[in-house]
């Protein structure tokens, strides 16, 4: 499996690598191709063109995104859907708005298909099938068209690459056989297919010739759009010609799965023509088609779908509910994350071409030299931060978001200042304008480095800066190279900007790629799923060792010892690996699965911790070299002579019968039978108990409100008359050596000693089914001496237990656990020392409280925040 997977990711990369070859193949090429024409050529092409190019280039690509549209409605149709044609075109138009646009239809546009698809109804079947037809459709346009195109078109003499297009006859042969091919099968064979596990019916023949048909239609119109832009063409080049290169230049952009074709398109289709028109001309054609058939359907459909959202619901306050809970969440990370990436384009490309004369000679004369020339150096250099920042975005990152939020600013202002760009900076201001706004989008409190980018977001940067690098080249190739370029400081020293900033940024990213390369590779640390989560209910069960009901959880990545005996829990925070507890299971397997989590830890760059540590395992810990930190004491109260007997139990015998005054009783859940029965009536109990302290679930050591975790579990009850008031889940261990207190919760209903009596009933309980002792759990930072020759963390947890009373009740948590005379038994962290503890403790902490938010002290309720 191992060989497989490394296997597999060394593909992806092959294929990284080879795009990236052919993209830099075709900027050169581009280059050669335009060596003797500037800039200010391009530009006046572009410029020059009559307008009403323009709208009949609109008006083709009208047509085309018309075409997509029935696409997706014959899918749906194939499908046997009944969703309104109206409600399909919108979805239609906004998912291939976004995969034309930025490349990757199975990943966008799929995933945008997918989104707003399942929120009208689709079941995941029905859309899997859609989203394989389109891509049917899609490769069934591309035989047709390409095949076609070298079987049919007046091609004539033209070459690509020094091969012939007319020796490709049999090629365009193939292809259109294969089209053939197709419409034969889903004609005559009626059967299911099976293919990956999924059986389906292929498309009747008519539905197949339907797929055919439209697809043609589309890569038809689409040709017509860059063909209707072209400046009157010159005698012979006809739109057989256009539609040729086209279908050619498209497929080479596929092939090089460069995002979008950038720079392969433009090479191929440009190469194929010279013979027929200017090359400026062609580059001209092309990029006011990618204008109008890329960028403004993207904008479109960035609007159709907030209005799409926006729309759902009968009422504005459903619109509204609709909309936040539902829309904004899940999209809103990905859109900023595109408008932020377009950001860094836009500095990017900037920065990489001659700035407006008359506008820098208006800034010079109101700054120094010297803030044009930083101002220039540091938007390159944001521009690049973008791009990176817009992958932390899409991760949910809120270093990302804070970092993004002060780089758009400076983005601004420094686009002002070098040339006063005011287009660029007003775009900038949009994108943050939108942002500001969205924190609570972006929760996550990982670190911007612990995040590796995707090979896709490293084959988009790289697109990105090599592009912005062939404009400044392209931009500057009539200015003769020499050293002094470097030193040049000058109002119109463009050259001299470009080359100073694509160093910087060329540097930059460098150190952030060889960073990424040299790190250690992250953990797989994926969460148990239901069949280990069944092996983990075995071994649970059979463990003395109650703490290890946490595992059932099923929010902690596992490690098993070889035989799957025995494992480890853990979390993964910053460089820290934590283990939850001492390894659990089988006692010949535990010392070499605590070594074997000590070597994961290392060979992914981190450091092991384990924490809440019993003493009898603390040799353990010192032969694998770790320091030894008391975290407090954990109380165990003996139940073989517990009873309510004697004057040191009169508090606890008069909480006992206030309560059952009250109409108090007490009730136990046992088996998940039971206790699912009874989980309805204790969710508003939790969420009260947890309202009433303003406060959110922890993790990691202590227990949540999870029903699948719950059912594992026995629930002790205390009712008033019918009603729930309070209510804890049990651990039992093995061999009746303990049971253990988790999650303790009561309503503001609940009667003067409430959980007393809940204590004192489970104990009696426990008692009478032969347990040994009751666990009521960790009292932090109790039994630390406070003495000159102690350890500092000693001297430091024991004033903090003392006088922290307005950051947690300490003292007031082990009072009211002394109530019912536990043995105190200490408990350990075990790690790295030094100057590295604080760094491990604060990790602990984040895990504990589930980031760092959770950290920040809430409000307490009642004498004892239980």
């Amino acid at each position: 499996m191992t060989q497989e997977k490394t296997g597999q990711r060394w593909t992806a990369w092959l294929g990284v690598v080879v795009g990236s070859v052919i993209f830099a193949v075709a900027l050169y090429a581009l280059r050669q191709e335009f060596g003797s024409y500037s800039v200010r050529q391009v530009r006046f092409s572009v410029r020059s063109l009559d307008p009403i190019f323009v709208v009949r280039g609109a008006l083709f690509a009208i047509g085309a995104y018309a075409a997509l549209i029935a696409c997706d409605v014959l899918a749906l149709r194939y499908v046997k859907s009944e969703l309104p044609t109206k409600r399909i075109a919108i979805i239609s138009f906004i998912a291939f708005s976004f995969s034309n646009a930025l490349g990757f239809p199975l990943i966008l546009g799929g995933g945008l298909r997918y989104r707003l698809y399942n929120a009208a109804g689709l079941s995941s079947a029905e859309i899997a099938l859609t989203i394989a037809f389109n891509s049917v459709t899609f490769w069934l346009g591309v035989l047709s068209v390409a095949g076609g195109s070298l079987l049919f078109a007046p091609i004539g003499s033209a070459e690509f690459l020094g091969v012939p297009l007319s020796s490709l006859r049999p090629v365009g042969a193939l292809l259109v056989l294969s089209v053939a091919a197709y419409l034969v099968l889903c004609t005559w064979y009626r059967r299911p297919i099976r293919i990956l596990g999924w059986e389906f019916l292929p498309p009747s023949g008519r539905i197949a010739l339907a797929q055919v048909v439209i697809s043609i239609v589309d890569w038809t119109l689409v040709a017509a759009v860059i063909w209707a832009v072209l400046p009157l063409p010159p005698q012979g080049l006809t739109f057989g010609i256009v539609l040729c290169a086209f279908a050619l230049a498209q497929v080479a952009g596929l092939v090089s799965h460069v995002p979008g074709g950038l720079g392969v398109f433009e090479f191929t289709f440009v190469a194929l023509l010279s013979a027929y028109a200017e090359p400026t001309q062609l580059l001209s054609a092309v990029i006011v088609f990618r204008i109008i058939y890329y960028l403004f359907p993207l904008g479109i459909a960035l609007v159709l779908l907030a209005t799409d959202e926006l729309s759902r619901g009968g009422s504005r306050l459903a619109r509204f509910a609709r909309t936040a809970s539902g829309w904004a969440p899940g999209a809103a990370p990905a859109l900023f994350s595109l408008t932020t990436f377009i950001g860094g384009m836009i500095l990017l490309f900037s920065g990489a071409t001659p700035e407006i004369r008359l506008r820098l000679r208006f800034v010079s004369n109101l700054v120094p030299l010297a803030v044009i020339e930083s101002s220039h150096f540091v938007a390159s250099l944001t521009g690049a931060a973008l791009l990176i920042l817009a992958h932390g975005l899409g991760r949910r990152l809120d270093a990302a978001y804070y970092l993004t939020v002060g780089a758009l600013t400076v983005g601004i202002v420094t686009s002002l200042l070098k040339g006063f760009d005011y287009e660029e900076a007003a775009g900038l201001a949009v994108i943050l304008v939108t942002l500001v706004p969205a924190r609570r989008h972006f929760y996550r409190s990982s670190s911007l480095t612990a995040e590796f980018l995707s090979r896709r977001w490293l084959l988009m940067t790289g697109t990105v800066l090599a592009m912005s690098g062939w404009l400044g080249f392209f931009a500057y190739k009539n200015v003769a190279y020499s050293n002094d370029l470097w030193w040049q400081f000058a109002v119109s020293g463009d050259t001299s900007r470009f080359f100073r900033s694509m160093l910087g940024v060329s540097v930059g990213v460098a150190l952030l790629a060889l960073h990424q390369l040299l790190r250690p590779v992250a953990a797989n640390s994926a969460i148990p799923d239901a069949p280990t989560l069944e092996l983990l209910k075995t071994i649970v069960h059979a463990s003395p060792d109650t703490l290890s009901y946490l595992a059932l959880l099923g929010d902690k990545p596992l490690l098993f010892s070889d035989d799957d005996g025995a494992f480890v829990m853990y979390g993964v925070e910053g460089r820290s690996f934590v283990a939850m507890g001492d390894p659990v299971g089988s006692p010949r397997s535990r010392k070499e699965l605590a070594w074997a989590f000590r070597a994961l830890a290392d060979r992914h760059g981190g450091t092991a911790v384990f924490y809440q540590v019993r003493k009898h395992n603390l040799p353990l810990y010192l032969d694998m070299g770790l320091s030894l930190l008391k975290l407090g004491e954990e109380g165990r109260v003996p139940l073989r002579d517990f009873n309510l007997d004697g004057g040191s139990r009169k508090r606890l015998r008069r909480a006992v019968r206030v309560v059952e005054a009250a109409g108090g009783s007490f009730e136990m859940y046992r088996g998940a039978a039971a206790v699912d029965a009874i989980l309805p009536a204790l969710k508003p109990v939790s969420d009260e108990w947890l309202a009433a302290r303003g406060s959110r679930e922890k993790g990691f050591s202590l227990g949540f409100w999870n029903e699948s975790y719950l059912r594992s579990t026995s629930i002790a009850v205390v009712r008033q008359g019918e009603q729930i008031v309070a209510f804890a889940n049990l651990w039992e261990g093995a061999e009746e050596e303990e049971v253990t207190v988790d999650l303790m919760r009561y309503t503001q209903l609940a009667p003067e000693g409430t959980m007393e009596f809940l204590f004192v009933n489970s104990m009696l309980w426990s008692r009478g089914r032969g347990f040994s002792h009751f666990n009521v759990g960790m009292a932090p930072l109790s039994g630390l001496e406070n003495r000159q020759l102690a350890p500092v963390w000693n001297r430091v947890g024991a004033l903090l237990f003392k006088h922290a009373d307005n950051f947690y009740n300490f003292q007031g948590l082990r009072g009211f656990k002394e109530k019912f005379d536990p043995v105190w038994e200490p408990r350990y962290l075990a790690s790295r020392g030094g100057f590295a503890l604080p760094r491990i403790l604060t990790n602990v902490s984040a895990l504990v409280s589930r980031g760092p938010r959770g950290l920040i002290p809430k409000r307490r309720s009642g004498p004892l925040s239980l």
